[in-house]
């Protein structure tokens, strides 16, 4: 199979271009916005005149005749009998009792490598009005920053969102297991 050689085939040949439209004649382009202008300040014109207020119009209604009294219906009756009853009735309302775990519930809102890091966050949690401590890790230069212990988790539950709605996150709440 012999070679073909492209680069000596050449380009290939230009397309006939269509033809360009003939240009308007500048002057009608002028012409078209005189009289588009002049138009629109006329109408502007016309707006800002105020027109001579109409002529009252007076109709003279008839008077109507005055219509008797209707005397108006008795009330109905009450088809219910809970509007005497329900502020005499007493509701008794039996609450679960909250189950106290044995094991005591803690609340850590940080682990920091640094003391001074954590006495900054025992800090913040202390103009909330809560007593936290900090507890270093054994065996580890960890320091803990620990509300608690809580004998019911919802005691600490509301501690966590006192702290959420202070901005103060993540808190984790875990039972105490030392």
């Amino acid at each position: 199979m012999a070679n073909k050689d492209y680069v000596k085939r050449g380009r290939a040949p230009k397309k006939p271009t269509k033809k360009q439209a003939p240009r308007r004649k500048p002057w009608r382009i002028g012409l078209l916005a005189v009289l588009l202008l002049s138009g629109f300040s006329y109408g502007l014109y016309i707006l800002s005149n105020d027109p001579e207020p109409p002529a009252p119009v007076v109709k003279t209604k008839p008077k109507p005749k005055p219509k008797p009294a209707k005397s108006l219906p008795p009330p109905p009756e009450e088809k219910w009998d809970y509007v005497d009853s329900l502020p005499n009735r007493e509701v008794e309302v039996k609450a679960k009792e909250q189950v106290v775990s044995a094991i005591p519930y803690i609340m850590q809102c940080g682990a920091y490598k640094s003391m001074s890091q954590a006495e900054s966050r025992k800090l913040d949690i202390a103009f909330q009005g809560i007593n936290s401590k900090i507890r270093k890790k054994e065996n580890s230069s960890w320091y803990r920053v620990v509300l608690g212990p809580y004998k019911l988790k919802r005691d600490a539950e509301r501690d966590r969102h006192k702290l959420q709605r202070a901005k103060i996150e993540p808190c984790a709440i875990w039972k105490d297991t030392q």
